[in-house]
């Protein structure tokens, strides 16, 4: 199966189908977004990432179906969520699991912080 794994971003050849089985095809692509919910999305922002990546599987249309070819996608979503997320359009979760600031350091108004990560003073 072809697949790519980012951090944010997992593609994989083929299709969920309604029980729950993956099909692996040559013609159409699975995107899961940031399976660890390590950011906040907003649904125009999601709605962002999933028509850019219609735009990138666009561009690539005729060429062959190859795992770097699926890689240059997912790299290139990558860089377009980190862009999302130094315009404010999405944050981390500062709640998650398991915080990694992969893309860089959170951006946070310091009234938002005490009390929570700062002690009240």
């Amino acid at each position: 199966m072809l697949k790519c794994t980012t951090r944010h971003v997992h593609i994989f050849a083929g299709e969920v189908t309604a029980d729950n089985n993956f099909v692996p095809r040559d013609d159409l692509f699975t995107l899961d977004v940031d399976p660890d919910n390590e950011l906040v999305w907003t649904d125009a922002a999601l709605q962002k990432v999933y028509a850019r990546f219609e735009e990138l599987v666009e561009e690539y249309r005729g060429r062959d179906l190859t795992e770097y070819n699926i890689r240059r996608i997912g790299s290139d979503l990558e860089h377009f969520i980190r862009s999302l997320l130094k315009q404010g359009e999405i944050a981390y979760n500062l709640q998650g699991r398991a915080p990694n600031f992969s893309m860089g350091f959170p951006q946070i108004p310091a009234e938002e912080m005490v009390g929570q990560y700062i002690p009240k003073g």
